[in-house]
């Protein structure tokens, strides 16, 4: 897989984005949680406690509206009762479905970079104002100007080789684990794909605690 980020924005410049997204029934074919641990060369970005019973991996596409659903309407839910109160570890991994959801990544991991924990308020903002930031590149250089950036600082960011080549590994280790929809959760490796209510989550959640 392969972005040329430089060549999507500077082409795309005046273009308004479409947002990418796919989502399907839930399959049964679960994962080795082992196999799910393996994280990519950049580090996963972790939510919650260290030694909660139940991890959940959330495979995700910035430009994805089904992500974005999941992330506006259940997350708070999600973080409210199971993982700021030690029951649940959360992951997102990066699997990006274009270049302008690969270049969210990459502004997501630069920003916690420069200042650590501020990795997921920016994610989250993204999902919250998905129409805003893919309106044009110009107003996705102006969306994250408050996390920091400048116009340089934007594009040596999306331009990083070490942050890409990451982001690509995430992708491909995704496909090997049969992730072919966003969002894909993984759920103590239990397979979960499309959009879920905090309801159905809560119930796997609840079945899966000691």
């Amino acid at each position: 897989m392969s972005f040329d980020l430089r060549t999507a924005f500077r082409g795309l410049a005046a273009a308004a984005i479409v947002a990418l997204g796919f989502a399907g029934p839930a399959q049964a074919q679960d994962v080795n949680p082992l196999q799910l641990a393996v994280e990519s060369p950049l580090g996963d970005v972790v939510l919650g406690a260290a030694k909660a019973p139940v991890t959940i991996i959330e495979y995700a596409s910035m430009t994805c509206p089904h992500c974005a659903a999941f992330h506006n309407d259940v997350f708070g839910q999600l973080q409210a009762a199971y993982i700021d109160t030690g029951k649940v570890r959360f992951i997102i991994r990066e699997f990006p479905l274009e270049a302008w959801a690969a270049a969210a990544f990459s502004l997501a991991r630069c920003a916690e970079a420069a200042t650590p924990g501020v990795y997921y308020t920016l994610i989250g903002d993204f999902f919250e104002n998905q129409s805003v930031w893919t309106a044009s590149v110009d107003a996705f250089v102006a969306f994250v100007q408050p996390y920091g950036f400048t116009p340089e600082s934007f594009y040596a960011c999306i331009e990083d080789e070490t942050i890409l080549a990451g982001i690509e590994w995430s992708y491909d280790r995704g496909v090997e684990l049969g992730v072919n929809a966003t969002p894909t959760f993984f759920i103590n490796g239990r397979r979960q794909i499309g959009g879920i209510s905090f309801e159905d989550l809560s119930r796997i959640i609840d079945g899966l605690l000691p």
